[in-house]
């Protein structure tokens, strides 16, 4: 009796470990989800390490249309992205960003402490109203894997 139970056990674990295999392939097969990442940038000395990770990430997933990406800007990383100042290197990658449906968005505590203003920042940016931080929360809460070069 005892190797009875003892073979239905190891019978229903096996089953029960095939379906659940099944199931995982099937969704991701089946159901490939578009990748959505929020990167959160406030380093000013990582903005070209950061810019460099979301083109290796575009081009690591095959290209925009299989991931959506938010940049979020804020403390002192945001004046790189000053229409004045920015050097022409951020300013053709942004271009490219903008292109491939890169989103940015710039802290409105950080544009208010630094005294710009959205035409003052390079074109394609949005204005996170709330703050940087909360827009990366809401992003978060929306299902944006985080990372933070």
């Amino acid at each position: 009796m005892n190797r009875r139970n003892m073979l239905w056990s190891a019978l229903a674990s096996f089953g029960a470990g095939l379906a659940v295999t099944r199931a995982q392939a099937a969704t991701t097969t089946a159901h490939p989800d578009r990748q959505k990442v929020v990167y959160h940038l406030a380093d000013a000395d990582r903005v070209n390490f950061a810019l460099g990770n979301i083109q290796n990430h575009l081009d690591g997933v095959g290209g925009p249309e299989h991931v959506s990406i938010v940049l979020v800007v804020l403390g002192p990383a945001l004046r790189a992205f000053h229409r004045a100042t920015a050097n022409p290197d951020i300013r053709q990658r942004l271009g490219k960003f903008a292109q491939a449906g890169v989103t940015l968005a710039a802290c409105k505590n950080t544009m208010v402490a630094q005294e710009v203003t959205l035409d003052g920042l390079l074109p394609g940016f949005s204005v996170a109203d709330k703050g940087g931080v909360v827009l990366i929360t809401e992003l978060q809460m929306q299902g944006y894997a985080y990372i933070r070069p």
